[in-house]
Formats: structure tokens, sequence, C-alpha cells
């Protein structure tokens, strides 16, 4: 089934995250940390604050040619979640019609303005969140998330998740496949044949995650999670923290793009 494999694409993820850049060999911790300041300077600024969202744009851009982590890839990705953004704020400038700023003699809405700074958000999270994980491999992201303090049963939640995405992927290709091939045409199953097939993919994954939960109870399994590895922050980590935060907080409070737009007009005047 090619949508979802296209959509999640967890092989090439799974390849990048075992690079050798900077990037990758900084403790995870510090990248979980960072990224997640970096998340919520971004959804604090306020609706109507589009100048201020745009130096944000430095941590994404910075960390992408830090990594080798190519950026059409990236913008692919961002780009097959866009329309949910789209959806969520298309409808903002018939209800916001107040005008905030003018341009000349051209006014802009407040509408428009929370619709593009819903899709800047939206990019520089969503942005953020694939370097994070096409940088830091899922068990390490799950290690950190551990020793930071997460539920285990919360982590051990995700890791599964993860690992048996690939079986459910590959278990659709599987049936799609088998259907292609004995239907006349060899198309598109229909709605009603393609609801059919989603109940066979339910019914296999129940009995597949209680084949695989006897399996696991045969191993030991008591309920608790044991991840192989130790972390370690070195000095490196201790930096890209330390600096990471501090530019997110200047950023956020400090709001260079006003200051900036502030400098220039007072200049012309």
């Amino acid at each position: 089934m090619n949508g979802p494999h296209a959509a999640f694409d967890l092989g090439t993820l799974d390849r990048l995250s075992q690079g050798t850049s900077p990037i990758h060999q900084l403790d995870p911790r510090a990248k979980l940390l960072v990224t997640l300041a970096f998340v919520v300077a971004v959804v604090s600024l306020d609706k109507y604050a589009v100048a201020d969202l745009l130096p944000f744009f430095l941590f994404p851009v910075l960390i992408l040619a830090r990594s080798g982590v190519p950026f059409r890839f990236v913008a692919r990705k961002v780009a097959v979640v866009a329309p949910f953004a789209i959806l969520v704020g298309v409808f903002n400038p018939l209800f916001d019609q107040a005008i905030v700023l003018r341009i000349g003699e051209f006014g802009v809405t407040g509408g428009w303005l929370s619709f593009a700074s819903i899709l800047l958000r939206f990019a520089l999270t969503i942005g953020a969140l694939l370097l994070l994980v096409a940088t830091t491999s899922v068990p390490a992201l799950g290690r950190a998330a551990e020793r930071l303090g997460a539920p285990s049963v919360f982590v051990m939640q995700i890791l599964g998740l993860y690992r048996y995405l690939f079986l459910l992927v590959g278990e659709s290709q599987r049936t799609l496949r088998a259907y292609r091939l004995r239907a006349a045409d060899g198309g598109r199953p229909a709605w009603r044949i393609f609801a059919q097939i989603l109940g066979q993919l339910l019914l296999r994954a129940v009995a597949r995650a209680r084949r695989v939960h006897e399996a696991m109870l045969c191993r030991g399994f008591d309920g608790e999670l044991r991840l192989m590895g130790t972390l370690r922050f070195a000095g490196r980590d201790w930096t890209f923290l330390a600096l990471w935060l501090a530019a997110f907080i200047a950023l956020r409070f400090l709001r260079p793009a006003e200051m900036l737009g502030a400098l220039v007009t007072g200049g012309a005047q």
C-alpha cells in the first residue's frame, strides 16, 4: 500500500537517524529538550505575530545544514500534512475581518494574519519534530524520555507503536497486492471493498498483537521497560542546550523583528 508507506516513510527516517553528523552524535536528551523548548516558544507567540515567527526558522535551517538531512525530504513530509493546518485556519479570514495592519493604503485583516501565523507555526513545529526523529533513533528518544522522567508505560507504548508500524505497513501492502492480483481490472478497490480490507487488517492486527503479547510473556516480560545503553552529557551537549535555550528566550521575549522594524522606520523618519 503505497499511501501509508509514502506518508510515514519509516525506513527512510530510520536510516537517516543512523547518520554520523555532529547533530546525530549529540545526547538525545539535549536534542529532545531543545526541540520541546523550540515548540513551546513558537506556539506561545501571539496569534498575529507573523514577523516574530520568521527568526525561528534559524533553528531548523542550521540543524539541516549541520545534520545533512535532505531538505527535500523534510519539505515533502511537511507538505503531506500541510492540508490539516490549512483546514484549521482557512476560515479565519471570514470570521476576523478587523484590520490590524496597514501597508500603505492596503489593509490586512487579523484573519489573514492569524491564518499565516498558523501555517508558519505548523511548518516550524512539524519541521523541528521531523528533524529530531531524522537525527535521533526512536529507541534513543525513548531512552532519553525515560531518563528525563517520562512515564515508563508511555515510553513503552511509543516504542511498541513505532516497532509494529513497520509490520502494519507491510501487511497493508501484502493485502492490497493480493486484491490487485485477484481483481479483474487490477485498479484501486471500491469503497465497499476498501472497507472490507480495513476490517481484515483490523482482525489481523488484533491477532498479531495477541501473539506478540504471548511471545513477550514467554520471554519474561513483566511490564517493566529495560533499555540498553547509557547516556552521558558531554561538554558539547551542555553547549548545544544552553545556546539554543538562550536563543529561544531571546527570540521569544526580545522580538528582534519588532526591534528591527522600529529601527528601520525610525531611520526612515
